[in-house]
């Protein structure tokens, strides 16, 4: 297939999905349902996480969906946004085949990420997905964000909230079973932990450093409505760069947990492609089979 713009049948809402140029009837996926950020669209995210640039590489099928809610900024809220959600990973299931989708995962960039922490704490997300990836979307543990996070960036768009409650630092822990991976930039946390609760649910290890990961090419997007007048904090054009990565190994069932940081970075410059390709290794080296589990039993 390639890349189509599909259509929810049920609320008339249209998608981006992406898949393998060269799929085989029979083969295996792994599933993305990849959500922007408070005020963006869909097409921003495919060029903020460019997934779909490694589809063919890693057998990818990426959704990319736009919020409906337009004012004061798009967002995602809402059981309209929820049903159509659920919709997405329906027609997913339904044009490829639940016993072909190998991982199904929630990949969600600051408002979309913490989306992704809602959803996963409503039955029908926590019985069928498999990972977490939050793009500067919430870290299940304690993460806290510098001052300069919640500076102005600009006229009605709505700023993170503080507090301890679920915002872009910090993720409420969820009620399901998954692979967890965190991926920031590092001026937009105070510091790393050296800890994981989701990892210590799990059992896993020590937290182990893996060699860092370096781009000499830059993302692809960034937030143009503040060039010239944004933070390091928030992000400033995308460049080159630098990512430390840590994982915690032996988790029970084999689960993914991880984090990232790209050092240098802020919440809004596109994801470098060594990085991209970094996380979605990641991704795909996970277990999954949580729908297929689901619709046999």
């Amino acid at each position: 297939m390639g890349s189509i713009t599909a259509v929810d049948e049920h609320t008339g809402r249209k998608f981006y999905l992406d898949d393998p140029d060269d799929l085989e009837p029979d083969e295996q996926v792994v599933f993305l349902l990849s959500l922007h950020g408070g005020g963006s669209v869909g097409h921003w995210q495919r060029l903020y996480f460019p997934a779909v640039d490694f589809k063919e590489r890693y057998r990818l099928v990426v959704a990319t969906p736009s919020a409906a809610t337009k004012e004061p900024s798009r967002r995602w809220v809402g059981e309209a946004d929820d049903e159509h959600l659920r919709n997405i990973v329906e027609y997913v299931f339904g044009r490829y085949g639940v016993d072909r989708i190998r991982s199904f995962w929630l990949v969600g960039h600051s408002q979309g990420g913490m989306t992704s922490n809602r959803l996963l704490n409503t039955d029908y997300f926590a019985q069928r997905v498999d990972g977490w990836l939050s793009l500067s979307g919430g870290r299940i543990g304690p993460v806290d964000l510098p001052e300069s996070f919640f500076a102005p960036v600009r006229v009605g768009m709505p700023q993170p909230e503080r507090g301890s409650g679920p915002r872009p630092g910090r993720a409420a822990e969820v009620d399901a079973d998954i692979s967890f991976i965190f991926a920031t930039g590092e001026h937009e946390i105070v510091a790393l932990p050296q800890t994981s609760p989701w990892a210590e649910k799990y059992g896993a290890g020590p937290r182990e450093r893996r060699p860092d990961v370096t781009d000499e090419e830059p993302g692809q997007i960034y937030d143009s409505s503040r060039e010239g007048r944004s933070t390091p904090a928030w992000g400033l054009i995308p460049r080159p760069g630098t990512a430390e990565v840590y994982v915690y190994p032996n988790a029970r069932g084999g689960h993914v947990i991880a984090d990232v940081v790209r050092l240098d970075k802020g919440h809004t410059e596109g994801l470098e492609p060594n990085v991209t390709r970094t996380l979605l290794e990641m991704v795909t080296s996970a277990p999954g089979g949580k729908a297929r589990t689901l619709l046999s039993g």
